[in-house]
This record gives structure tokens, sequence and C-alpha cells, in this order.
């Protein structure tokens, strides 16, 4: 497979790129309610006509708050993940271990971002929010798959928050400031990430035979599937934050349409824009040109 990358430049591309938690947090930084926390491409609060303006703001809040914890739920899994994959070969490349446990370590961070803005959203937006988990069951439940399957899912994620960024947040000057801050300094260090992962891939595909490959391809789909029916709980559970936040009760057409596009706004966010990133259907379709027409029959589900 063509790469213009290797251990060696993705770490040193990381030094460059790296910042500090209070560099995107600083002590004392409060939210801003009065502006969106994510994109409309990617809430898509426009396509529920039943909400005002005010009733579309709040939404976008707990998506907000969703999207914190799930990507701090992801990094649970990713984390320990990253961790098993660099001891299994600590002493044969000493660019390859530097540069895993670098993206250990970036992880690592990431988590404690996500959660210091979690932490600042329940003290300051007045309702409580819910999330599917906990993460460490999630977490075992992915972890228990197939290596491989487990870094394909990965490196989905990890080119998700490139589209997420460049496609959505990167023009968008309306989202408040801070939020544009974490998922711009999130996407410079999962671009690395994404190169990383992209390396173990190949890594754990290597030597495998076709029924290895497939076990693997089914794997993904396993995983996949369990995301979704966690998207369908996380749905209705931003309906609930939704109904304590604004003290309205939707009829049984407004409740069903709402979870309807809903969930499909979720999977769109978390398998759709990464499943149809040009750098995962590409890496998939090296190793697995069977998993990738599998990935095109189902993909239009999740956008």
């Amino acid at each position: 497979m063509y790469r213009d990358f290797s251990y060696q430049s993705v770490l040193a591309s990381a030094g460059r790129a790296a910042w500090q938690l209070e560099d995107v947090f600083p002590p004392g930084t409060r939210l801003e309610f009065t502006c969106p926390f994510l994109p409309e491409a990617l809430a898509r609060t426009g396509e529920l006509p039943f909400l005002s303006p005010a009733e579309r703001l709040t939404l976008n809040h707990i998506r907000g708050h969703e999207y914190l914890a799930i990507f701090g739920l992801v990094e649970e899994f990713i984390l320990p993940f990253v961790l098993d994959h660099v001891r299994t070969e600590l002493s044969a490349d000493d660019w390859r271990t530097r540069a895993l446990l670098n993206f250990a370590g970036e992880e690592a961070k990431h988590i404690q971002l996500f959660r210091r803005f979690r932490n600042a959203f329940a003290r300051d937006f007045g309702h409580r929010c819910e999330s599917i988990g906990p993460p460490e069951a999630i977490a075992a439940q992915v972890l228990a798959q197939d290596p491989m399957a487990v870094a394909l899912v990965i490196l989905m994620i990890e080119w998700m928050t490139q589209a997420h960024y460049l496609d959505s947040v990167r023009d968008d000057t309306g989202i408040d400031p801070l939020f544009e801050s974490l998922l711009r300094h999130h996407w410079m260090e999962e671009a690395g990430h994404a190169r990383l992962d992209t390396l173990m891939v190949e890594a754990l595909a290597e030597g495998r035979d076709d029924a290895g490959i497939a076990s693997a391809i089914d794997g993904f789909f396993a995983i996949a599937s369990l995301l979704d029916q966690g998207l369908a709980t996380q749905a209705a559970l931003n309906l609930e934050a939704f109904e304590r936040a604004t003290n309205r009760r939707f009829d049984e057409d407004e409740r069903a349409t709402f979870l309807a596009r809903q969930h499909q706004a979720l999977r769109h966010t978390y398998i759709g824009s990464g499943a149809t990133h040009p750098r995962f259907r590409a890496t998939l379709g090296a190793v697995s040109p069977r998993g990738l027409a599998a990935l095109d029959a189902v993909a239009p589900n999740f956008n």
C-alpha cells in the first residue's frame, strides 16, 4: 500500500502539533451557552421543524454534551488497545515504540480534556444529561473482538475526527469559541493517530489468510453494530434531557420523528462520517476488497 508516512515522521509531526490541557481549557474558562457547540452539519437540529430556535439551541448543547461523552468513551478503549499493541514488539523498532507510546499519552490527555469539558457543562447547563455506558463495559465488548477488527474501528474513528473538523467545524464561525478550540486541538493530534493506526492495521493484516481477514471484517461490522445500538439508546437519552431542560413533552408523532432523525444524525456523526472518509476506504479496500464492498452496501444507512 502506498503511503507517505512512517513511525518516525509521524512522531516528528506530533512534536510540532503538541499542546497542553491549559492551552485548550484555561483555568476559570466557561462554555458560552448563547452559542451552539456543534455545527449544524453534525447536530441536524433543523430537521425537527416543531422546535423553536431556542429549543434547537438547547438540543445543540445536549448534542455537544453527547459528543464529549461519546469521544470520552471511545478513548477508553483506544488507550488500552494501543498499549497492548506496542507491548507486543517493544524491542523491534525504537521509532515504532516511541510513536505508539506518544499516541497512548495523547489519548490519555484527550480523556482528561473531554472530562474537563463535561464537568464544565454539568456545572453550568443546569439540567442532567446522561450518556451510554459505563465506558468500561463497552470497552470490554469492543476489545473482545479480533485485534484487527478493533484497529479498523479505531482507524474509522480517527479519520472521522478529521472529517468533523475539516468539513464542518473549520469554516463555522458561529459555534462557541471554547468548543471550537476543543475540536481543533483534537483534530490536530488525531491526524497523526490516523496515520499510526493505518500502520497498525497493515501490521495486523500482514500474513493473514483469507479466512483470517474475513474474520476481522466480521468483527469490524459486529463492533459497528454494537456502536449503532448504543447510538439509538443515546438518542433516547438526549430526548429525555431535552424534555427536562425545556419542560416540554412531545406528542407521539413528534417523539417518533425526534428519535428517528436524531438517531440518524448520531449515526452520521459517529459512523458515517468516518466510514466514507477516502483514507479509511483506501486502507479497508487494500486489506479487504470484500470488506469495502460490504461497507459500501450499508454506508447509505449511516449518512
